[in-house]
């Protein structure tokens, strides 16, 4: 049985009370107001007031923390306390097309000692509010879905592995590179997946639904929260050359041991040709 510290139950409780407006907005997905931001880019009510919803509750519950928001962008707080890094809905293509498959995603990133930065993320937690499952994660005391230990997949064979990413879209992303990688990966494995958010890509790595997952050009409130996921599951999360920083966001893959060293090799060689 998992021990939920202070902060895991204050995200939580933000997450699920901007995921009952979520879960109704989208019951009424046709009424939604719809305002363009960019190419293939929409941003709806729902986001904006989930968003709202996170900052209100998390900002009470820990005043003084800063903020990175998807929508909000930079709030900033005392720089001798952590930040909350928020995607408030994490897969705005689905839900505004009525897909049940998004996320709220919030991460907590300290400033780093000598005062030069951001560093560690030390807890994550995403929420899908239609399944009503809450992933979570503390750095050295592992992840979690509900009360339940989560480990990466033990798949070693890239024959029998499922694989997630992200294919590029107008304005995001970078297709031949892409192209490159899916066509070196594909006669490989058993089978890859687009579910169009990240977030939850990277929590169903971490709980072994997904073997592993390849996107670049994401952004950091994307993949906070997952990179922690990932690691504290026993998973691994780097680039393409294999630098692991914090926050994984330009070039993600993730997995397990095995897999991630067959799949960077792969993508290595993919990105030579």
């Amino acid at each position: 049985m998992a021990v939920v510290s202070g902060i895991i139950r204050v995200m939580e409780k933000a997450a699920r009370k901007a995921g009952q407006r979520l879960r109704r907005d989208f019951g009424e997905i046709e009424h939604l107001q719809v305002s363009r931001k960019g190419p293939a880019d929409f941003v709806s009510k729902a986001d904006q007031r989930a968003e709202r919803t996170l900052w209100d509750e998390l900002r009470v519950a820990r005043p003084g923390w800063g903020f990175l928001m998807e929508e909000g962008g930079v709030i900033e707080g005392d720089p001798d306390k952590p930040r909350f890094i928020i995607d408030p809905l994490d897969g705005t293509s689905n839900f505004l097309h009525g897909i049940p498959h998004f996320a709220i995603s919030i991460a907590v990133q300290e400033p780093k000692l000598d005062g030069s930065g951001w560093g560690d993320v030390t807890a994550a937690l995403i929420y899908q509010p239609i399944t009503d499952e809450s992933y979570w994660a503390e750095k050295t005391r592992g992840a979690w879905l509900q009360d339940a230990r989560l480990r990466v997949a033990g798949r070693r064979h890239l024959d029998e592995s499922l694989i997630a990413t992200g294919i590029p879209f107008s304005g995001r992303g970078d297709s031949a590179e892409w192209t490159k990688i899916y066509s070196a990966l594909a006669p490989q494995v058993a089978g890859i997946r687009r579910f169009g958010a990240a977030s939850l890509d990277l929590a169903w790595v971490a709980s072994g639904r997904f073997d592993a997952f390849w996107e670049s050009d994401l952004a950091v409130w994307d993949t906070a929260a997952g990179c922690l996921l990932v690691r504290e599951a026993g998973g691994f999360v780097t680039d393409w050359r294999g630098a692991s920083p914090t926050i994984c966001d330009k070039q993600v893959l993730a997995g397990n041991d095995t897999l991630h060293s067959r799949l960077h090799k792969a993508i290595a060689g993919a990105l030579k040709s």
